[in-house]
């Protein structure tokens, strides 16, 4: 395995500055993810690797955003399979820090909150997840800060609400970096790509993509410019009996605002971003679809 992996964020810098240097770069590119990857990190990867001279992937399993402990222990360690799925795309770096690495002090007395951003939807059902999950971007993206002249951090489009509040951070606290989205990555049935899809049995596997399904009711509805009948698409969830809907609604892509009741019964115009979580079996999935 040619790629190149380090541990901490002094062998981070020296190698990011020491590549950027030889290719004579003026552009990195940073992947952040938890590892157990799958080919929706790969369009991740490949979109850094195509747009950047040096390409960054980090891989680390981060505590702040876990809630139960339990969770945190059963989330997938991958790292020789994720390396080999980095490598396949070209990325020349793999970030793989330890915990002490990250919060060398333990759990840090300060932090970022996600603010009223981050209470609704998923921070209404997984409390402090924004928190710790905007805690280790921010020092994600201090780590890669290099001598490029361009600085882009890559995320996907299927954690639309992160997407939402990392694009809040980095312009409210002047970060100097360029926040690209990537779309979301989907099976052939629909179903949006997900470390979590390998807890689904085959019968729970069959059912998710009725949340996919739902969802592109409304973008077709949107699409042709007809009042999008949110109850309707909800009722297609409903009616399979594996999947258990926390929350379907259509709200401003820019402030998580929900729309006005009456955008549901009018002609659709306009932009707006439809979200979904839902649990099948004992997973919890997440989905999302721009409209307009």
């Amino acid at each position: 395995m040619s790629i190149t992996t380090v541990t901490t964020v002094a062998e981070l810098k020296a190698a990011a500055a020491d590549l950027l240097s030889r290719r004579g770069g003026s552009a990195l590119g940073l992947v952040p993810t938890m590892g157990a990857l799958h080919e929706g990190h790969a369009a991740l990867a490949s979109a850094a690797v195509r747009a950047n001279d040096v390409t960054v992937a980090s891989i680390f399993v981060n505590p702040l955003q876990f809630g139960d402990a339990a969770d945190l222990d059963r989330y997938p360690r991958t790292l020789a399979a994720d390396q080999q799925l980095l490598e396949d795309q070209g990325v020349d770096l793999v970030f793989a820090p330890t915990v002490a690495e990250v919060y060398p002090a333990g759990p840090p007395l300060v932090s970022v909150t996600a603010g009223t951003l981050g209470a609704m939807f998923e921070g209404a059902s997984r409390p402090g997840h924004f928190d710790g999950a905007l805690t280790v971007v921010a020092k994600l993206l201090h780590f890669g800060l290099s001598p490029a002249a361009h600085y882009r951090a890559y995320f996907g489009q299927k954690d639309a609400q992160q997407l939402v509040l990392v694009r809040r951070m980095v312009a409210d606290l002047a970060f100097p970096v360029d926040i690209v989205a990537v779309p979301t990555v989907r099976a052939e049935d629909g179903l949006a790509l997900s470390s979590r899809n390998r807890f689904l049995s085959a019968a729970e596997r069959e059912a998710a993509p009725v949340l996919a399904r739902a969802l592109r009711l409304l973008g077709e509805r949107a699409a042709r410019h007809e009042p999008l009948d949110l109850d309707s698409a909800v009722a297609m969830i409903k009616s399979q009996p594996l999947v258990d809907l926390d929350y379907f609604d259509v709200v401003d892509p820019d402030t998580l605002q929900p729309l006005a009741e009456n955008c549901r019964h009018t002609p659709f115009t306009g932009t707006a971003l439809a979200l979904i979580a839902a649990r099948v079996g004992p997973v919890r999935l997440i989905d999302n679809l721009p409209l307009g």
